[in-house]
């Protein structure tokens, strides 16, 4: 059983192929439940569209192929997808979301660079910007520290345990378990 408050900061830690991943996938949606529901904010999630869940639910997965390289700042700018309007233009408060997406995940200075000429832990921190544009209520990080030297891997749980304490309900999975323990509730 999983629950997530508002505001709690919860890691999951284990040894490779022991379910983290599949977890995540079902909270998602993705992975077949043989028993047991998911709720997302008191509802059932097979009662969820999935644009109204992309309002409330942040996902960054475990692996992404780039596949068609954008800018950064358009690729954070997806982000925001569920909350455009029927015309799909971003408004205002969506370019102020990207724009302090990509100042949080430090990868302002990288928005008009494209996404194929990344190294790998500037990607990873690009999608966890691209997570934060959504302005979720819980946010889903399946091993978001993958490819980050030391530095950024701190600044991404220092930034996790922030938007906890902003009330953003965050699931994290990692193998680091001393951070989880320095930083999870």
């Amino acid at each position: 059983s999983v629950a997530l408050d508002q505001g709690e900061l919860a890691a999951v830690v284990g040894p490779n192929g022991s379910g983290k991943t599949t977890l995540l996938r079902a909270l998602l949606g993705s992975q077949h439940l043989e028993a047991g529901a998911v709720e997302v904010e008191g509802r059932p999630l097979d009662r969820w569209r999935p644009r109204g869940l992309a309002r409330v639910v942040g996902v960054v997965t475990q692996r992404e192929e780039i596949l068609f390289p954008l800018t950064v700042r358009e690729t954070v700018e997806l982000g925001r997808y569920a909350h455009l309007g029927p015309l799909g233009g971003p408004r205002d408060t969506d370019l102020t979301a990207v724009a302090q997406a990509l100042q949080r995940a430090d990868v302002f200075s990288l928005a008009e660079r494209r996404t194929d000429t990344l190294s790998g832990g500037e990607w990873q921190r690009v999608r966890v910007a691209r997570a934060l544009a959504q302005n979720p209520r819980a946010l889903l990080l399946d091993e978001p520290t993958v490819a980050l030297d030391i530095r950024h891997e701190m600044e991404v749980f220092e930034l996790v345990r922030k938007l906890a304490g902003e009330g953003i309900g965050t699931l994290l999975v990692t193998h680091h378990l001393n951070l989880a323990a320095r930083y999870a509730d």
